[in-house]
């Protein structure tokens, strides 16, 4: 007997998600991350005992992370919130001073491509930014910001992000 129609089509849509589902699961337990939001390149990204590497996955904390998930920024996952972590990369570390103003963010005195905070998200809702000023980096803390995209969801908006919130390191392995 052969699926035929509106079934036929369920059945391939069912097929294709757990496929899809079952090479997430892989790729997940190998160290690989798949990006196919718009803040870095789309691609594969490796986890890395590095340190040093400068790209993070890390879940955000309050009251970025309701944010987040209410309006859609960020997709289901494993974070604490139930969404998926964001991937970004490190522009400050402690000790660096930071500079955000309406030109956007400045790390050690130098402009940061792409940082301006928008004042309003793609659905035309008002998008807090951190506050204007000046900051020093403290131990424990650092700042990330994708100057990729300038729509990028990030410490413009929700400030430093706590060094313990890393969940890993990550290194580009295939991208766009």
């Amino acid at each position: 007997m052969t699926l035929r129609g509106p079934l036929a089509l369920l059945s391939g849509s069912i097929l294709a998600s757990v496929v899809l589902t079952g090479i997430c699961i892989v790729f997940q337990g190998a160290g690989i991350r798949l990006n196919t939001s718009a803040p870095l390149p789309i691609g594969l990204y490796r986890t890395t005992s590095d340190k040093a590497a400068r790209l993070i996955e890390f879940c955000p904390a309050e009251p970025a992370a309701s944010l987040s998930v209410n309006r859609g920024y960020r997709r289901r996952g494993n974070c604490p919130d139930g969404a998926e972590p964001l991937l970004k990369p490190i522009v400050a570390v402690a000790g660096d001073t930071v500079k955000v103003s309406p030109q956007g963010v400045a790390v050690n005195g130098r402009l940061l491509p792409n940082s301006a905070a928008r004042p309003f998200d793609t659905k035309h809702r008002p998008l807090p930014h951190w506050p204007f000023g000046e900051y020093r980096v403290p131990p424990g803390r650092l700042w990330v910001i994708s100057s990729y995209n300038v729509r990028s969801f990030d410490s413009r908006y929700f400030g430093p992000v706590s060094a313990s919130a890393i969940r890993a390191h990550l290194r580009p392995v295939l991208t766009e």
